[in-house]
């Protein structure tokens, strides 16, 4: 979720740069949602690589076009692929001293080395060497659907989950936190998860569970008054769509994979030592930042909240 989010600007960019070509994104279905409406993106092509029959349409779609040219943001060995079966001449990606996996280079006909820290900055460099003469920082997301219920008045949408546990921020953090939001400041913490995570973010004491798909996270973000987030794709979601809120950080490293565009504070402890290995208990320090000192960061964000342009009337 975070990688298809920190190419939005990127995709925007090659359009921009190339109006007459149609840009076509190849994506899991899963993910698939957060390119509805884009008008930077003519065509999303559907990568289930979990079954016989995705893998056979995937390639069918993209054997069927002739490409120009294919950019890989990813830097995974899986995304080069993906970019060899498209058959193009030139396949851009980044050099191996960058990529996350660096044997993803071998696949590119040009490798780029990029002067920028943050990924979304990183991929904007990729394009303009892919051709895109100019940056648009710009995050195309679609209005998201109502899933479930969310509270009437103002919340604060948290959710606690990502891809590896060492980002997290302990469970109980939060049932503290929902405390003092709702003693102090009289406004609820929502939960939200996917609807199979159901068990884990059950029972965390004066928070209130919403459980959705990546419509549903998307209205839910929209609406929040704030978000408190991890390391993790609703974060990102959350800076790309400008709402305001605070992010924790440990063992990963902000300046690259930080909130973009600064609506979020980052909390992260000065013991941090960055780390991306994909380790199964919560990073020590993800437990050094308190829900009080999360509880005072939020609160003048609270005091100082905006809604999306989109949402005025």
């Amino acid at each position: 979720m975070g990688d298809i989010l920190h190419a939005l600007p990127a995709a925007a960019s090659l359009k921009h740069g190339f109006p007459g070509c149609l840009v076509n994104w190849i994506v899991e279905p899963r993910w698939a949602p957060l390119l509805a409406g884009n008008p930077f993106v003519d065509r999303v092509i559907p990568f289930n690589r979990h079954t016989r029959a995705g893998l056979a349409r995937a390639w069918h779609e993209l054997r069927e076009e002739r490409f120009d040219f294919a950019v890989d943001f990813q830097g995974l060995i899986k995304s080069a692929l993906v970019a060899c079966a498209a058959r193009t001449d030139r396949i851009y990606g980044f050099h191996r001293s960058i990529a996350r996996e660096p044997l993803a280079a071998l696949f590119y006909s040009d490798k780029a080395r990029t002067r920028a820290v943050h990924r979304v900055d990183r991929n904007l460099e990729l394009a303009a060497r892919a051709g895109a003469s100019t940056a648009l920082r710009s995050f195309p997301l679609p209005p998201g659907r109502s899933e479930g219920a969310l509270p009437d008045g103002a919340f604060v949408l948290a959710s606690p989950l990502s891809g590896w546990r060492a980002k997290q921020w302990p469970l109980e953090f939060y049932g503290r936190l929902a405390e003092r939001l709702h003693r102090e400041a009289g406004i609820p913490l929502v939960l939200n998860g996917p609807p199979w995570e159901r068990a884990a973010l059950t029972g965390v004491p004066d928070t209130e569970l919403h459980l959705s798909s990546i419509e549903g996270l998307i209205d839910a973000t929209r609406r929040a008054a704030a978000v408190v987030g991890v390391d993790s794709g609703p974060l990102h979601l959350a800076a790309a769509l400008g709402r305001p809120g605070v992010a924790i950080f440990g063992p990963t490293d902000p300046a690259q994979t930080g909130p973009y565009g600064g609506s979020l504070l980052v909390l992260r402890s000065a013991d941090a030592a960055t780390s991306y290995k994909r380790r199964n208990e919560i990073d020590p320090t993800m437990r050094a930042i308190t829900p009080d000192a999360v509880f005072e960061a939020l609160l003048p964000r609270l005091a100082q909240r905006t809604y999306p342009a989109d949402c005025l009337a």
